[in-house]
């Protein structure tokens, strides 16, 4: 498991430092295949050898392709998980709409999505493949944000900003549309003010909204 940084006093003076944190963030597909990188080694250091890779739906399944290349295993497995309503707002609990999609049953199983935001729908799968009877369970994101009530075994790095991944682009940018809910004249300089610092360019942001649904 990554290690959480303690809080000294020097760090504590550093952070008075700090910019203020983004309030969206989009790493790019480079980003996410150096942190994937970076999780791959952990993970073989640390000498985990899993039987078979679980990739959670729909955020899971891009970096457990990925893991299933670094780590030479072809076991692929699918649950979905379905939770977020819009742009910070969450239905009460997660729902398990499709259960796993291998054997399981006393089997080394590492659970792989993109973040770790509230910990409840990794919970959720969990205790879903416990009640399967697997052997061991770790689990894998490349984000932990530090409010999350489940702590993976593996992260790549932590944020409490929301992070615009490369396969949900458009779908961010569909949420927003709904949520700013201003004329369409205006539309997209709103969505690019919103975005501004994200990482994500204006120019994008408008070649994207172009291809959204209406």
């Amino acid at each position: 498991m990554l290690q959480r940084l303690k809080r000294t006093p020097q760090n504590q003076a550093q952070k008075g430092n700090e910019l203020p944190r983004p309030k969206y963030i989009a790493p790019s597909w480079d980003d996410i295949y150096d942190l994937m990188v970076n999780l791959g080694r952990r993970i073989k250091e640390s000498k985990f050898k899993p039987d078979v890779i679980v990739g959670v739906s729909r955020g899971g399944w891009p970096p457990a392709r990925i893991m299933s290349d670094l780590l030479n295993n072809p076991n692929l497995a699918n649950m979905k998980v379905e939770f977020y309503k819009d742009i910070g707002v969450r239905s009460k609990s997660p729902k398990i709409t499709q259960p796993v999609t291998s054997d399981v049953q006393n089997k080394k199983v590492l659970v792989v999505d993109d973040v770790a935001d509230s910990g409840q729908s990794l919970r959720a799968v969990r205790n879903h493949l416990r009640r399967k009877g697997t052997e061991e369970i770790r689990v894998c994101t490349i984000y932990y944000k530090p409010h999350s009530i489940y702590i993976p075994d593996y992260f790549a790095k932590r944020t409490s900003s929301w992070i615009i991944f490369p396969w949900e682009r458009v779908e961010t940018i569909r949420l927003l549309s709904k949520k700013l809910e201003r004329n369409n004249g205006h539309m997209a300089s709103q969505i690019v003010r919103e975005l501004r610092g994200s990482g994500l360019s204006p120019k994008l942001v408008r070649q994207l909204l172009s291809i959204a649904d209406p």
